[in-house]
């Protein structure tokens, strides 16, 4: 019973709670002028920011009042000091004077006077502060229940810089920004193609952060696109600050430490991954784009690796995954050998490892703890701290440490270069998210080590496999093509063919346009030309 009174308690905390104030921000828009600015104003608190300028239209033979709403440092004053205002000021009306025709004065406005492009009607206080938050201006006219917003953005962005979380040798430098518009032009200058569809719409009922749904008509599921759609409409918050809010609220699995949503600063990763058939979320705010369908595959695989030869990509795509099995098993195996297979080791092995332990008062796992959570806090601090710190604290800590450690017997070195050896195979992976999810795997191997030895080690794997098996990303298999098996999907799996024989999309995520553009076999490399 105490348990059920702690669910309906929960459920009601979780229940909308009821704001007049927004309740009245749905009230339509007055045909008082004043009456307007008055609830404008007491709507934003009397805000310094919030910029009334009241003028009068001309409009023979009689003056109309007007008002022109805008938000200091979110629309651009140059804008509207050089073409809304002239526009409205310096344009002689020649209607009639009856305020039964104001309607087609506010024609004549958006047709003969407004120089500006996007313009449209707001018949509320909803659209009214939708528009002047988002950088909008709103006119504003006495005797006029209808407002006009146009688009005036005008704050400071970020200018489109490199990559600071995916680096590449060979590839683009550019990178996406915080400005939603400036990344969909990203994509776009990638893919000059009609049918790379674009839907917004807004999410959090505080922040009316603009979420954009991005994909290829033809290539993208419907059914994939139609379920993207109802877990972004399903989501009610206050604000989304970040694209991970949004992961976190749509993704398939919670209870799983593998990420199902994949992201990219990069364009040409997302350009790449929309030719492919998934489908992008851009969130304003955050220069991280998400990538849905996720497959396991797809966190090992870099941007670079379509600009090197077929070759140099495999070999790296190879060393990234004995990286990932290092990172995940390398304290656990030394743990399980040095503790219960010690025949395994070669003799003289075995008696240098002997004397390195001589004098050491803790057990092996016990080693390897202590050094793997020493190495997260300096990894944690050092990623915190200013940058130039960070590298000097990263650097002097690991090595002051280690060296400390070792000389007052309280580990042995070879613990210390196991340890090192693993902390930089995790950076190989080119995912960051992915290869948190192997940090704390990490952990969970070494106990199973440290109780059951390379039998632990065994069971771990095997429950990581049927877990992996039984993930889906948006209705794909998480393993796919492994499992279930494609032998057409290995081509760009562990391994990357050339390009000319990747002549398929991913069966699983593309099942509408699978086929590529073709390379005829007469354009197929010739050794013997010259």
């Amino acid at each position: 019973m105490g348990f059920v009174r702690s669910i309906k308690k929960i459920n009601k905390q979780r229940r909308p709670l009821h704001h007049p104030h927004l309740d009245a921000e749905h009230e339509p828009l007055l045909a008082s002028l004043a009456l307007n600015l008055s609830k404008i104003r007491q709507t934003m608190g009397q805000s310094s920011d919030l910029i009334v300028r009241e003028i009068l239209l001309r409009q023979d033979p009689l003056v109309i009042q007007a008002a022109i709403v805008y938000m200091d440092g979110l629309a651009d004053v140059k804008a509207v000091q050089d073409f809304i205002l002239p526009s409205l000021m310096q344009h002689r009306h020649s209607l009639p004077s009856s305020l039964l025709q104001i309607a087609d004065l506010i024609n004549e406005i958006k047709q003969m006077s407004l120089t500006v492009a996007n313009l449209r009607e707001i018949t509320d206080f909803t659209g009214l502060f939708e528009s002047i938050l988002s950088g909008g201006t709103v006119i504003l006219l006495d005797g006029a229940a209808i407002g006009l917003a146009v688009n005036t953005e005008g704050w400071e962005d970020r200018n489109v810089e490199e990559s600071t979380s995916q680096t590449v040798v060979r590839g683009p430098k550019e990178g996406f920004t915080e400005n939603l518009r400036t990344n969909t032009a990203l994509i776009r200058r990638r893919i000059k193609d009609p049918r790379l569809w674009l839907e917004t719409r807004t999410m959090g009922q505080m922040t009316k952060t603009s979420v954009a749904l991005m994909y290829i008509r033809e290539l993208a599921n419907e059914k994939v696109i139609e379920e993207v759609r109802i877990r972004l409409d399903r989501v009610r918050i206050d604000g989304i600050l970040e694209s991970g809010y949004v992961e976190e609220l749509i993704q398939d699995e919670t209870f799983t430490p593998f990420p199902t949503v994949f992201n990219s600063e990069r364009p040409d990763a997302v350009a790449g991954g929309l030719l492919e058939g998934r489908i992008a979320i851009l969130v304003d705010g955050t220069p991280f784009v998400l990538l849905v369908p996720a497959l396991f595959t797809q966190f090992f695989q870099s941007p670079e690796d379509y600009y090197q030869r077929a070759d140099i990509s495999t070999l790296i795509r190879m060393l990234r995954f004995f990286s990932f099995f290092i990172a995940l098993l390398g304290p656990s195996l030394y743990i399980a050998i040095t503790t219960f297979h010690q025949q395994m080791i070669p003799t003289t092995l075995l008696i240098s490892l002997a004397a390195q332990r001589e004098g050491i008062p803790f057990p092996a796992f016990v080693e390897a703890f202590m050094m793997e959570l020493t190495f997260e806090i300096l990894r944690e601090a050092g990623t915190r701290m200013p940058r130039n710190v960070g590298q000097a604290l990263s650097i002097v800590g690991a090595l002051v440490i280690g060296q400390s450690a070792v000389e007052a017997g309280i580990i042995s070195a070879a613990m210390v270069i196991v340890v090192s050896i693993t902390a930089i195979a995790s950076f190989v992976l080119p995912s960051y998210n992915f290869a948190i999810s192997v940090r704390i795997l990490r952990f969970l191997f070494m106990g199973l080590a440290a109780s059951f030895g390379l039998f632990g080690i065994m069971l771990g794997m095997l429950a990581m496999v049927l877990h992996l098996s039984s993930l889906r990303s948006f209705g794909v298999p998480y393993l796919s093509p492994f499992a279930p098996l494609n032998y057409m999907g290995q081509k760009d799996s562990m391994f990357r063919f050339p390009h000319w024989s990747l002549l398929t999309r991913p069966r699983l995520i593309s099942q509408i346009n699978v086929i590529r553009e073709e390379t005829p076999p007469a354009q197929k490399p010739n050794r013997r030309e010259t």
